[in-house]
Formats: C-alpha cells, structure tokens, sequence
C-alpha cells in the first residue's frame, strides 16, 4: 500500500537494506534504501529517512541526501515523522527536488492508520492468518507509549502569538513566522483529524482539496492570505458515502469553530413538507445516538438555502417550526447541517485547541452525520390509460382531419 502511494514498481524482488554509506558520499549515512529487482536489474528505488518522537525532517539533511539520489539514479526520497501533511506528495519542508526524482512523507500515524484498516473487516483484509497476526502485533509496538509515535497533539508556538494578534487588530504580515506556524498547525490538525475518523471508521478518510494535491507550498500561501484578508482557515474532510464533504472553518476574531454537512433538499415537497422532512432527520439522529445527540444539539443550527438568493436563513433545531412564515413564499434549495463551538480563551490555547476540536468532529460525525440520508428523485410514474379510450381518441382525431379536410375542398 505505501510503495504504491509513492509511485513506485509493482512486482519484482523487493530488498531493503538499512543505515548505508554510499561510496561517493562517505561521510553521510541514510536510515534506509529499498530496491525493486526485476531479471536481475534495479528497476526502481527509493531513500528512506526516519525521524522519531519530536524530531522534525531537517532542510538541510534532505538536501544531502537529493544529492545522494541525484548521483546514483535514486528516482524518490520517503521520509517519515510525526509531522503530518494532507497527502503524502506534499512534504514537510520547502525543498525543490531535482528535475525527475520525487518527494514523498508518510507520518507515523498514517502507518499506523493504515495497519489498523487492514485489521478491520474490510475489501482490503489480510487473506493469510499468520499475517494477520503480525500486523496485529505491529500495531501494538505503533501504539505502545515508548514505540514515540503520537497523533497532532498541540498547535505550534505561533499559533497563540496569531490568535492574540488578530483579537487585539493588529495587521498580519505575509512573511510573519508565526503566521506560518498557525497555517502550518492548522493543515496538520486537519489531516489528524482525517486519521481520527478513518481509525474509526476503518475506511480511509481524505483531507484537503484536490487541487493542492502535490503542492504544499501554493495551498500554504492561499491560507496564509485567507487568514491576513478574512481572519479565517478552512479544512474539508471526505468520507466515502457520507452525505457530504465536512467542512470546517475556523473563525480567528470571533474564536470559533464550524463544521458543517450539506443536503439537497427534498423538490417533489412543498416548503412545509421540506422542512418536515428535515426535522425528521434530526429526530432520526436523536433515535439513533441519543447520548450524543443531546450532548450537541444546543450548539447545532439549519441553515436554510434560499433557490435565486444571497442570503440564507440560519435557526436553531427548536425553532425550525416558526421559519416557515418567513419564507412560505420562497424555494428551498439546500439544508445545511452546522455544529458551531464558542471556544472563548480555549481558542488561543495551543492544547486545548487540539483536543476540543478532536472531539468535535468525532461527536458531529457519530452523532449527526452519520445518520443523514441523502434525497432521491422518485422514479417517474407510469401512466395507466385505458385502451378503449385510445381507440376513441384515434377515431375522433381522424373524424376531425375529415371534417378539416372537406372545409379546405379536399
């Protein structure tokens, strides 16, 4: 599964050697170098360079290692850390490799993700018992306290030093250390927020928008010009066969969070009936996880889409009732299911950030989310006539082209 993500060979003998020293480069010492052997000839191969704990991939040692890759036709450098990224081609550090050979990052916790799915029972189980029991025991070293593998836990030092910035209105500078800090926080919290949910979900869950796929450096400026111009950062998460994409946005003046779920709304039902059949999915929601459900239902709102309109109407579940007078006139085109959370003082805290947002997306998904269903256009109708009546109608319409044609003297 991980050489595959990184591009590299099907088939072959693999061989994986560990702590090498390349002759022309004696003084420097790689974690790992792996090759793919077909008739007797590489094919394919790749550096590995492994940081534990809270060691970070260093600049400068990448660099050295490119020139090791570039000298012996080594096509791909993988790293691995706890430093986490949307999409293992985007990589931890601002590094332009040379022209045909590929960077590739992998965290600790998307291994272990990765290992776990493959435990559950799935279209991608381990056929081979014996298999499945090492794969077992690989999980318990990944999970074991010392083994120093953990998930995003706390938000970098200039994450605090941004929020307090933006409350006070003092201006935000492009090349600000700490802007980068917060923007660089906030797309690693997302990514461990995928990883979350696809260890229980045992479904990989994706992160991030396609178009920044491989490009790091592009999606790292454009949210560092959201935050300067609009004081926010937005996340998507993607769960096959959910309603929708989760949305999340972080609103840095008013220290709060949002998450949200879209739903097209029901087009075969009058205003009344659409708003109906919404709050039976809430009550759906409520019947299905009550203890959740209740632990968040103050803090959800529906916000109602208005077809042909800029502006929408945004009420809380109590109130869903009284919004009909307002817009009995109007067509709905869409629901959105939000989760709002006042974080107060919580917002600049670097720890507790993390660990209320974390709970967040595992409450909105189990406790809303998961229970949405989606409207279908019914199937068209068949229209029954009786055959009689056909022949009536043949023989009326044939009368009239007589009668028409006699008046024309025909």
């Amino acid at each position: 599964m991980i050489l595959s993500e990184s591009k590299m060979m099907a088939g072959g003998q693999i061989y994986v050697f560990t702590e090498i020293i390349f002759s022309e480069f004696s003084d420097l010492r790689v974690d790992g170098l792996l090759t793919i052997v077909k008739s007797g000839i590489i094919r394919d191969a790749a550096i590995f360079e492994m940081k534990n704990g809270a060691n970070e991939i260093n600049k400068e040692q990448i660099e050295n290692y490119l020139k090791i890759a570039k000298a012996y036709g080594i096509p791909r450098l993988i790293t691995v850390s706890n430093q986490f990224v949307s999409d293992p081609t985007q990589f931890p550090v601002n590094i332009k490799p040379p022209k045909n050979l590929e960077l590739y990052h992998f965290s600790w916790s998307y291994l272990l993700t990765s290992a776990r799915i493959l435990l559950f029972d799935n279209d991608i189980n381990i056929a081979d018992e014996n298999q499945v029991e090492i794969m077992k025991e690989v999980v318990n070293y990944l999970e074991y306290e010392k083994s120093e593998v953990y998930g995003f836990n706390q938000m970098k030092k200039g994450w605090s030093s941004i929020v307090e910035k933006i409350n006070s209105g003092a201006s935000l500078k492009q090349n600000d250390p700490d802007l980068e800090d917060t923007v660089v926080s906030w797309q690693q919290e997302e990514n461990d927020m995928a990883l979350i949910l696809s260890k229980n979900l045992g479904v990989f869950v994706n992160s991030g928008e396609a178009k920044y796929k491989g490009n790091l450096k592009t999606r790292l400026d454009d949210d560092k010009k959201k935050l300067i111009n609009n004081k926010f950062l937005t996340s998507i998460l993607q769960v096959k066969g959910a309603i929708s994409d989760i949305k999340i946005k972080a609103f840095f003046e008013k220290r709060i969070i949002e998450m949200s779920v879209s739903l097209k709304a029901p087009q075969d039902k009058t205003i009344r009936g659409q708003l109906g059949w919404i709050e039976r999915q809430m009550e759906n929601c409520n019947k299905k996880n009550e203890k959740t459900f209740q632990k968040i239902k103050n803090e959800i709102l529906i916000e109602i889409i208005i077809k042909n309109s800029n502006k929408s109407e945004r009420i809380s579940l109590i109130n869903i009732d009284n919004i009909y007078a307002e817009i009995k006139n109007k067509e709905i085109k869409e629901f959105k299911i939000l989760f709002i959370k006042d974080y107060g003082k919580k917002f600049a805290s670097r720890n507790k950030f993390v660990e209320i947002i974390e709970e967040m997306i595992v409450n909105f998904y189990s406790g809303i989310v998961q229970f949405l269903l989606k409207w279908e256009k019914p199937a068209p109708k068949m229209i029954e006539t009786n055959k009689t009546d056909i022949i009536e109608i043949n023989n009326e319409d044939a009368d009239q082209n007589i009668l028409e044609e006699k008046e024309n003297g025909k």
